[in-house]
């Protein structure tokens, strides 16, 4: 909590300092950083300042402002603080957003300004298709994605059946679909819980249990996913049917699921151990800038839009008028993102490879997260022909 007020002061230090949109790159940042999921907002904050001590905290030499905001989750409260970024701050950029309906809810105010927009979580599938823009891109991915590629582990491991549990919000509606998108089993079940404020699933599990279903499928990030792993190993379920997830084990959630989340896969198209050398830089910079934290793929797909929004000030020579150009150099993905190569669709979003990750405990006896297999390459999404752009 210290580190996160320290970061905090430090931003409105450096906002206090004279500059203009002329001699500035100005960014607005939209995130949770209060209530249960400020801990995902604020490892993606970490991940963005961490990105930008490694640019030097500039931009083709301009200064660069960030102006963190939050939206405590709420769809209404994300739209406020995006018409302020854009209306009152007048910023160049707008990047963060981890829900798809906080997303979808500021997505009119950014494109109808023609700022830049960068997800840097949220993917829903409107995103993809009938509301893309030339203003907005992804630096994470399509919603469907992950859970599809899981969906092709299962059918890789023989499963025949599953039970399907997630958020009833827009991410959740999105998951789900994507693992039936792929799964050549049957689903014998899908249930949808109350979001955000539902935290006991036992229910749930009782109907998974109940329907004879040879598996589980589950998407609950954050907290939510906490509370459900816990339950379903307290509930006896763990010993008797495997679960496969999205989102829902990560280096945040780890230190409280604890044992409950080993043997549990996911898929991710960023994982911590991923062999390049500046996914390796950025995993040991931040453990050195954060002490006892680990990054997530919410940092990593974070830092990724610093080194995205750099890519194009330079392009342009730091003349953010000429926003055509920045579209074209940002279309090129012409930066060493730490999940490795990957290139634009159509639409903006990332066609990259996605990853099965299993838990394990590192050399210091510690839970953290290892890259077990390529489940897919260069995947694009389904949603990307319904994007009017070409």
């Amino acid at each position: 909590m210290k580190k996160a007020f320290w970061l905090a002061g430090a931003t409105v230090l450096a906002l206090a300092q004279p500059a203009t949109a002329a001699d500035s790159v100005k960014i607005g940042f939209v995130s949770t950083f209060s209530g249960p999921t400020a801990v995902i907002g604020n490892d993606m904050r970490n991940s963005f300042e961490l990105a930008l001590d490694h640019l030097g905290r500039k931009i083709d030499g301009k200064p660069v402002e960030v102006i963190y905001e939050d939206d405590q989750q709420k769809p209404d409260v994300g739209k406020q603080k995006t018409e302020k970024l854009v209306q009152s701050d007048k910023v160049d950029f707008i990047v963060g957003y981890i829900w798809s309906n906080v997303l979808l809810a500021s997505l009119k105010t950014a494109v109808d300004s023609k700022t830049f927009l960068i997800s840097a979580n949220a993917g829903p599938s409107q995103l993809a298709g009938e509301l893309c823009s030339p203003y907005v891109f992804s630096t994470s991915w399509q919603n469907d994605q992950t859970p599809a590629a899981m969906g092709l582990y299962m059918n890789q491991k023989g499963v025949k059946s599953v039970f399907l549990i997630g958020p009833n919000y827009a991410a959740g509606k999105d998951m789900l679909a994507g693992v039936k998108s792929t799964f050549k089993g049957e689903v014998v079940g899908e249930e949808y819980t109350v979001w955000p404020s539902q935290l006991d699933f036992s229910a749930e599990l009782t109907k998974a249990r109940n329907s004879k279903a040879e598996s589980i499928f589950v998407f609950y990030p954050g907290a939510a996913g906490v509370q459900f792993l816990n339950q379903y190993a307290q509930a006896g379920i763990k010993a008797q049917i495997p679960l496969y997830t999205a989102f829902t084990v990560d280096e945040l959630s780890l230190p409280l699921q604890k044992d409950n989340a080993i043997g549990i896969p996911g898929a991710q198209e960023w994982v911590n151990d991923l062999p390049n050398a500046e996914n390796k830089k950025f995993v040991e910079d931040y453990r050195k800038k954060y002490p006892g934290l680990r990054p997530t793929y919410y940092g990593a797909q974070a830092y990724d839009a610093a080194q995205l929004i750099n890519s194009a000030v330079v392009a342009v020579k730091g003349d953010l008028t000429k926003k055509d150009a920045m579209k074209a150099e940002m279309e090129k993905a012409n930066f060493k993102s730490l999940r490795g190569p990957f290139k634009y669709g159509n639409n903006h979003i990332p066609i990259q490879n996605f990853y099965l990750q299993d838990v394990v405990k590192d050399a210091d006896g510690q839970l953290s997260l290892k890259t077990v297999a390529t489940i897919v390459k260069d995947d694009q999404d389904k949603f990307h022909d319904k994007c009017a752009m070409k």
